[in-house]
């Protein structure tokens, strides 16, 4: 059946509507025309059999985004206040020995005078004693502190010591000096930092259809999740290659890993990005194989001694899987209140509403308040739920903020833990770049018979105070 000539040329139509221009007719035989009476029945609404496809949020929902014009992000963080070494060697029933010069251990502030508490984790003993004197040797590789002790004889003497005992911790408490004396033998200390750094990558996606194919309208209703919904047709496509580009723009900064020397990124020209992952890998706390039984807090009362030994944040975000949130559901179904812990919703303005409505459930345990979240990336069947066993069950993310010195600006400031830095200035915003390239679709840059839409972003997270965070894997 031919197309009538009264009806002209067909021309698309951005409604889906029935017009004298845009009217087909089946022209391939074989009954397939409008003399058969029976034409096939056509859903014309996508199936989201996938619900939400989306996997980002997570960053927006403990973070924040901000910009910078460096190739390069520089914080510095606050070392510890008190004075106390670890690895320490009883060489002597009166003589300590511990390495300086190294990352950690720089160099040995005990003063002659000063008093300490020597412990030896592997047997549980304690001795205090005071410094008669404090050197270094080995050309600043070796520290070596002479100590009488106030309890025993000398170290060697008393119960839990032995001369040749390895891993033993000393920190300082105090002083004592004797009356008239001056304080010639007093190192002065002076506070150090530990300085931290990220680079930003550069992510990049495209879309592009032919100006062939553009022409040919294929009519599918869909709601993305995006927001959009309607009648869509090839721009679909471009709509879901954006959605699927932002959430490579939080995964990126999650898994993201730092190219090792001798590695093969490295040598072909890729630098990487410390992610979410490697940072609290590196730098923070790792709880591996969590599985306490119902009503048996044993294993999360040790995450909170271990808090107790960082920074103490009182609130918590817990981001987890779908198996270690039933497992912290079972632990706490057999928990009553008071003493045990109990609901807590202060992050949310003390509003029950307002954190379920967000996806959180909160309890407290001692001091600290805890909110649980399932995050969908580590369940998502084509990311970390592609397996049972990923590696990663879940992260603890301190709220609030913390103090950092910027490089950049010269003064501290107040930071998200959790953040996300973009290269930007008055002439260049990267944050999030799309543009259209072409002559297809109302671009007209070239003569390429298509249109190309492209996206690209420059990014990299900053996470800030590593040892207040805690992963949780298999």
């Amino acid at each position: 059946m031919a197309l009538n000539n009264a009806f002209g040329s067909i021309k698309p139509s951005q409604k889906q509507q029935l017009l004298s221009d845009n009217y087909l007719s089946f022209t391939d035989g074989s009954g397939n025309d409008f003399a058969q009476q029976y034409l096939p029945e056509i859903y014309e609404q996508e199936v989201e059999r996938y619900g939400n496809r989306t996997l980002s949020g997570f960053l927006r929902m403990v973070g924040a985004e901000m910009p910078m014009s460096s190739d390069q992000v520089v914080w510095s963080e606050q070392n510890r206040l008190h004075v106390a070494y670890n690895d320490v060697t009883l060489a002597t029933a009166t003589t300590l020995t511990f390495a300086i010069g190294g990352a950690t251990t720089v160099s040995n502030v005990i003063s002659k005078n000063d008093t300490i508490v020597l412990l030896n984790p592997a047997t549980g003993a304690e001795i205090t004693a005071v410094v008669t004197a404090s050197a270094d040797n080995g050309a600043g590789t070796l520290a070596t502190l002479t100590v009488a002790t106030y309890t025993a004889a000398n170290v060697n003497a008393a119960a839990g010591f032995a001369t040749g005992n390895t891993g033993l911790k000393v920190f300082v408490y105090g002083s004592e000096y004797a009356k008239g004396t001056g304080d010639a033998d007093i190192k002065s200390i002076t506070p150090s930092f530990t300085q931290f750094s990220n680079s930003p990558i550069i992510i990049k996606d495209k879309y592009a259809i032919s100006g062939s194919d553009a022409a040919q309208i294929g009519w599918v209703e869909v709601a993305t999740e995006d927001g959009t919904g309607g009648y869509l047709w090839y721009l679909k496509a471009e709509s879901e290659t954006r959605l699927r580009f932002e959430d490579y723009l939080e995964m990126s900064v999650v898994e993201g890993t730092l190219a090792a020397a001798g590695s093969g990124a490295l040598a072909a020209g890729k630098k990487g990005t410390e992610g979410l992952f490697a940072a609290v890998k590196s730098r923070g706390n790792i709880f591996s194989g969590f599985a306490p039984a119902a009503g048996v807090l044993t294993d999360f009362d040790a995450i909170l001694k271990n808090l107790d030994t960082q920074g103490a944040i009182e609130e918590n975000m817990l981001f987890v899987n779908r198996q270690l949130s039933l497992t912290i559901d079972n632990m706490l179904g057999g928990v009553s209140g008071g003493a045990n812990g109990g609901t807590a919703y202060g992050l949310f303005e003390n509003s029950e509403d307002m954190a379920l409505n967000l996806g959180f459930s909160g309890f407290r345990r001692g001091s600290y308040d805890f909110y649980k979240t399932d995050w969908k990336y580590l369940n998502d069947a084509s990311t970390r739920g592609a397996v049972a066993d990923s590696g990663i069950e879940g992260i603890l993310v301190p709220a609030g903020t913390s103090t950092v010195y910027d490089q950049i600006l010269g003064t501290n400031i107040r930071r998200p833990f959790l953040h996300v830095r973009y290269r930007a200035s008055q002439s260049d915003d990267r944050r999030m770049k799309s543009w259209l390239t072409g002559s297809v679709g109302g671009a007209y840059t070239s003569d390429l018979d298509a249109m190309e839409v492209h996206f690209l972003s420059e990014r990299c997270l900053c996470v800030q105070a590593a040892n207040n965070f805690v992963l949780f894997t298999d």
